[in-house]
């Protein structure tokens, strides 16, 4: 690669891409000798970039985080994309992310070349986010576990169980999973020689440790699985339903669906999900729409025979304008 400024761009971007480099992986990316990596690292010192070399077998390069540190190099793709996480994240569950997302975005389009400018604007124009509500997370916590993930370091932290239980965790941080808005932790508890999830709204104080880790096989297929069984497994009311429809085009339908589908067989599924609140479980099993046969929980059971009488009352309930009564309601079944 002959062309030293373009190599001195794409070795500031993948610089900045990672917290360390070996020397030797560096010139096999950029296809050239180490000995040209020193000369280009040097180079960039010059221009104020702060690139730390570390000692060891083949040499590491580390671009120091600072306040004197040049503006990041993004690509066009890069740009847009983070322009538009922006815009979204002003009304994410992070405590106080709208303004400062709002104050980022706009020293961001300062300095977009006009047409990128053009394209963010007339997609922030045409795009609307929903509120949310629930509880937020301090994005420091959320910066200094995903380091944490990145580093395969281990993280301390204070934690507060569901019932309100105060203690102190260690744990080898895998990822950061946000399901339902709510920001989870997964990782390997240390204390408990276990996998956990771990709720970011409950903890507080995190901070590496200063020990590192050898990833361990996470026993799901990925993160947000594992997440989604650990809440279908710890909450109060777990609920068993028999669905009159295929497991695969319940799924289609509902691909947000909290919980577990196992075929029965062509036109029937099992269907498994938990929740804290009975009410909410309730409405959810009702949402899906399609004949439905309720085994467990016994309360789940009662509640959604109580809605029903509701529902069943509200559709009988008179006209205003015509003086008749609504009449009974057609269904296609009710839950047993």
């Amino acid at each position: 690669m002959g062309d030293t400024p373009s190599r001195l761009l794409q070795l500031l971007s993948l610089l900045q891409a990672r917290r360390d480099w070996p020397g030797g992986e560096l010139a096999r990316r950029l296809e050239v000798s180490p000995r040209t990596i020193r000369r280009d690292v040097g180079r960039l010192r010059a221009l104020g970039y702060p690139v730390e070399s570390v000692t060891g077998p083949g040499g590491r390069y580390r671009l120091h985080a600072g306040t004197a540190m040049p503006p990041l190099l993004l690509d066009e793709g890069e740009a847009i994309a983070i322009a538009v996480g922006l815009r979204t994240a002003a009304r994410a569950s992070v405590t106080g992310i709208e303004e400062t997302s709002v104050r980022a975005l706009v020293k961001l389009e300062q300095v977009l070349p006009a047409h990128l400018r053009r394209r963010v604007a007339a997609l922030g124009a045409a795009t609307t986010v929903a509120a949310v509500s629930g509880p937020t997370v301090d994005p420091q916590h959320l910066t200094t576990i995903a380091a944490a993930c990145r580093d395969t370091e281990c993280l301390r932290f204070a934690y507060r169980s569901r019932d309100g239980t105060p203690t102190r965790r260690e744990v080898e941080p895998h990822s950061l999973v946000n399901y339902w808005r709510r920001w989870y932790l997964v990782g390997w508890d240390r204390g408990r020689s276990a996998w956990r999830t771990f709720r970011v709204d409950r903890l507080s104080k995190p901070a590496a440790a200063g020990t590192r880790f050898t990833p361990r096989r996470l026993p799901a297929k990925d993160a947000a699985a594992y997440v989604q069984q650990s809440i279908t497994s710890g909450s109060r009311y777990e609920a068993i339903i028999t669905v009159h429809e295929s497991a695969d085009e319940l799924a289609r339908r509902r691909p947000h669906l909290a919980g577990a589908l196992e075929p029965i067989d062509e036109h029937r599924c099992l269907y498994r999900t938990s929740e804290d609140d009975l009410e909410w479980l309730a409405m959810r099993i009702v949402m899906l729409g399609v004949d439905i046969e309720v085994h467990d929980p016994p309360e789940l059971i009662a509640h959604l025979d109580v809605l029903a009488r509701r529902i069943q009352r509200a559709a009988l309930t008179p006209d205003p304008a015509s003086g008749r009564g609504g009449g009974a309601p057609r269904t296609r079944g009710a839950p047993s």
